[in-house]
């Protein structure tokens, strides 16, 4: 029991940032009618932050008895930034978390007919181990990125640091947390990820007080030596509350077929349904392989429960208002920690529950304190690349391709999608398409339509 616990105590850390980052993405947003969140005039952080870790608490609770898995639940990234950015700016928000809705209700219904679970146990098993590298690589990239420690640059994609050198305190206490990290694991302490965030997290408090770097600025005045999201003080206050069920009473299920065309609010539909039906089946594959629960044929026992609770997920952060939740490959850090059952779930649950409660507390953990669990769980999650041939070639493009787009790309399902077209392509030239699984035709289509959405809303007359 002490190692589920500690594990669902080191997923609540890694995933915590979430409660501060949601509202910041998409409460401060306006939508079409210049709105905000709570049909307000005036971005309510406060509210959406309550309500993300209300729906968050709910659903990790769900997947731990339901699914019976370690696997937690909170609002997507990547998915909020496109209903903030792609669909609310062409309607109210009522009617883009009303979208949202009936996404999840759809994917639901997949679930419930059985197509979801089908698909998942179509895919062959080298693809789902490289669907687990990927997710390595990625969520390694993550906790870079978040940590400051690489970032954009006006030259390169990509650069160490700020202007190739590592000279801030935040990029200190993130080097720090990740050599505590590793030094831990590789010692095998028990709650080696736990101890090393709860240890950087006092580190940076102790930083910010003798040093007082600041945040990151605003884009008139950037501050790039700051501390990324959140500046680790101690908070004045420790509790507060704001009830998030008034959310619920806010989105519109049908407004937005009349906001746009019938067409148009398909196509964004079939985005939403797409990205999170692979994202999941992405992050359930790595982090179910990484804690040993994948069996040799490439099958995750209680699949069904896990996507339909998924699903919900997707349902309940429309009717929230709070965006598509989905699972959280930060999952992987409690896994590291040991964790193997629902219990870890139910601790990160009601973690996020009494983050409500505690909100200004949840606060005090920056990026650059939890963004080396990430590194290091990348890493235990990049071992099994081991378990692919790399010499069969009609395996290995599609794993490669599957592998890298997904940092490379920031986003599961591309690399997904890149590696289910590769492969069924190479089997089709080599005269193999009899050896592919009829659902993964159906899938690698579906993909196509999903990278070509673009020239076909131009065709249509719709970009």
């Amino acid at each position: 029991m002490g190692q589920e616990v500690r594990g669902g105590f080191a997923t609540f850390f890694t995933m915590a940032y979430i409660v501060v980052l949601n509202p910041l993405i998409i409460a401060t947003a306006p939508d079409a009618q210049g709105q905000f969140i709570g049909d307000g005039s005036a971005p309510n952080v406060p509210l959406v932050a309550a309500g993300t870790a209300f729906v968050a608490g709910v659903l990790s609770i769900l997947m731990g008895v339901i699914g019976k898995v370690p696997f937690a639940m909170a609002a997507g990234l990547g998915l909020n930034a496109f209903v903030t950015f792609g669909i609310a700016t062409q309607m109210s928000w009522e009617s883009a978390m009303g979208l949202v809705f009936l996404e999840g209700v759809i994917i639901a219904l997949l679930v419930l007919t059985g197509f979801r679970t089908a698909v998942f146990n179509a895919i062959p098993a080298p693809l789902k181990t490289a669907i687990s590298v990927g997710i390595g690589l990625f969520i390694a990239l993550i906790g870079f990125v978040d940590a400051g420690f690489v970032r954009k640059a006006p030259a390169v994609p990509l650069e160490l640091g700020i202007g190739g050198n590592l000279t801030s305190w935040p990029i200190f206490v993130f080097v720090a947390g990740l050599l505590l990290i590793s030094l831990l694991v590789a010692r095998r302490v028990k709650g080696a990820i736990l101890i090393g965030i709860v240890a950087t997290t006092i580190l940076a408090i102790v930083v910010e007080a003798v040093a007082k770097v600041g945040g990151s600025g605003t884009p008139d005045a950037p501050n790039a030596a700051g501390w990324r999201l959140v500046v680790p003080t101690w908070p004045e206050e420790i509790f507060g509350f704001t009830n998030p069920l008034v959310l619920f009473r806010e989105f519109d299920p049908i407004g937005a077929f009349s906001s746009v065309s019938v067409v148009v609010a398909l196509l964004l539909v079939f985005t939403l349904l797409i990205t999170d039906f692979f994202d999941t089946m992405g992050t359930i594959v790595g982090v179910g392989g990484q804690a040993g629960l994948v069996k040799e044929d490439g099958t995750l026992p209680r699949t069904r429960e896990i996507l339909l609770v998924d699903s919900i997920g997707a349902a309940a952060g429309g009717a929230g208002s709070v965006s598509s939740n989905t699972t959280y490959i930060e999952s992987a850090a409690g896994v590291g920690e040991g964790a193997r059952t629902g219990l870890a779930s139910v601790v990160t649950g009601v973690l996020f529950l009494l983050a409500i409660f505690v909100s200004p507390l949840v606060g005090v953990v920056p990026h650059e304190a939890a963004a080396p669990a990430l590194v290091v769980v990348g890493f235990l999650m990049m071992t099994s690349v081991r378990d692919i041939d790399f010499t069969d070639y009609e395996i290995a493009i599609p794993a490669f391709l599957t592998i890298v787009l997904m940092p490379f790309s920031y986003s599961i399902a591309n690399g997904i999608g890149a590696g289910f077209i590769t492969f069924v392509l190479i089997k089709l030239v080599k005269g193999k398409a009899r050896e592919v699984h009829p659902l993964m035709w159906v899938v690698a289509a579906l993909f196509v339509l999903y990278f070509a959405l673009g020239p076909i809303k131009t065709l249509l007359g719709l970009a």
